[in-house]
């Protein structure tokens, strides 16, 4: 919401900008239950309730607030003030005091904004990263108040923060929320002044070119951030924001088809098939990374070039030309290709290696093999199965069961003289067998 939204108006009140002042129209009750939204606007509020000695006062404060008890709100630096009226109309006037920063301490802080020009581009969006109040504090400047730092003055006559005291602070936490130069104010600078200074100094560091910005620089990122402020400021820094929402389907790749002829050995199509593919990878790894239980998830193993052909054949579903140079890629005839990207389809790497290896099973796995053979059919329905070393065929029938060295059974069916990849893998061999028989 703009200034003008508040019904705001700035009022320069004394000499220049040293006593410039702003005044904030009443503003109406706040939605919902919370006077603060953004995190600095919290972190005032949690020094005013740091501070207050007690709490009831400070709920009265807050229901006045709510009431619209508070009237217009004038904010000069060292001091805010409104006239803040109890429920039987009676009307106190309310100041709430803030130490103004020396002009040493302002200058750090513009030494270290005109460094980061983030911050600068934050603060005119009216934002006040936790980087800049952090940075701030690494210059020796506190920028949000702490313990003991909001003073309060009331006509009421209480000296600890009163209800009037406290309404003013909660309504000041709504302006904070809308424009942290309010919070600058306070501590001395209004917004006009402070870009102008800004401006200066960001022009004589221009001029000066890079002779003395390394070494200030130095310095600088030297200085860090003194370990207690580090400590104090972890109560007031917001949590990590949720995640993006994941995209529906992965990006399109940007097209090469353009007027300029590539460079010698560079194949557009084939780059922007590898782009495609590196799209959708990365849609399918963040979907992976944010579904539960990820991390304890063992990381796979990096794929060979080899294999890696066979799954981009998989997944990309290329041109025939470019198919072909990936079945070179992955060291196959083309026509063995095919079946090297149905097992992928199936199954990965291990169905690739089920596909690719053939391997003697030791005394131990291959009595367990038989078991589950004997056990996997009731008497007299096991087909006739012929043994090769982890497989078993079936008579009649150009069915095969692979056994793999997790104990698993994959099924296969003889094509066109090659046998090929005919499902996923099963523990029960009769349900893999069952599974290969159906696609006959």
């Amino acid at each position: 919401m703009s200034d003008d939204e508040y019904g705001t108006d700035a009022v320069d009140s004394g000499s220049g900008a040293d006593r410039a002042e702003r005044t904030f129209a009443p503003l109406p009750p706040p939605p919902g239950r919370g006077f603060a939204t953004s995190w600095w606007g919290r972190a005032w509020l949690k020094a005013l309730e740091d501070t207050a000695l007690d709490g009831q006062q400070l709920k009265k404060g807050r229901r006045l607030a709510r009431e619209g008890g508070v009237g217009a709100v004038s904010v000069r630096p060292g001091r805010i003030t409104a006239v803040v009226r109890d429920r039987d109309g009676t009307g106190h006037r309310s100041d709430v005091l803030l130490q103004e920063l020396s002009d040493q301490a302002w200058d750090r802080f513009l030494d270290m904004a005109v460094d980061r020009a983030g911050h600068i581009a934050a603060l005119l969006d009216r934002e006040m990263p936790p980087h800049l109040v952090e940075d701030a504090a690494g210059a020796g400047v506190d920028l949000l108040p702490g313990i003991g730092d909001l003073e309060p003055e009331c006509s009421c006559g209480t000296w600890d923060h009163c209800p009037h005291s406290g309404a003013l602070c909660y309504q000041v936490a709504r302006l904070l929320d809308e424009d942290p130069f309010v919070l600058l104010l306070m501590r001395g600078r209004d917004e006009r002044r402070l870009l102008d200074e800004l401006q200066v100094r960001s022009a004589a560091r221009a001029v000066r070119g890079g002779r003395a910005g390394a070494p200030e620089e130095v310095d600088r990122a030297a200085y860090g951030v003194p370990a207690d402020e580090a400590f104090a400021a972890g109560s007031i820094l917001p949590p990590l924001p949720a995640p993006p929402p994941v995209p529906g389907e992965p990006g399109l790749p940007p097209s090469l088809d353009t007027e300029t002829g590539p460079p010698p050995g560079l194949d557009p199509a084939a780059l922007e098939v590898l782009a495609a593919d590196s799209a959708v990878r990365a849609h399918r790894m963040l979907l992976e990374a944010l579904a539960p239980g990820h991390e304890r998830q063992p990381v796979a193993a990096e794929l060979t070039p080899e294999q890696d052909a066979v799954r981009l054949a998989a997944d990309a579903r290329p041109e025939p030309w470019i198919a072909t140079r990936l079945a070179k890629g992955s060291g196959r005839p083309r026509a063995d290709l095919e079946a090297a990207v149905r097992a992928w389809r199936y199954g990965g790497v291990a169905a690739l290696a089920v596909l690719d290896e053939e391997w003697d099973p030791d005394p131990d796995s291959l009595a367990r093999a038989r078991a589950r053979l004997a056990e996997a059919w009731e008497e007299g329905e096991r087909p006739q199965l012929r043994a090769a070393p982890a497989r078993w065929t079936v008579v009649g029938a150009d069915v095969q069961l692979r056994y793999d060295r997790d104990g698993r059974w994959w099924p296969y069916r003889k094509e066109r003289g090659r046998w090929v990849p005919a499902g996923p893998a099963d523990d029960d061999p009769a349900s893999a067998l069952a599974g290969a028989s159906a696609g006959n």
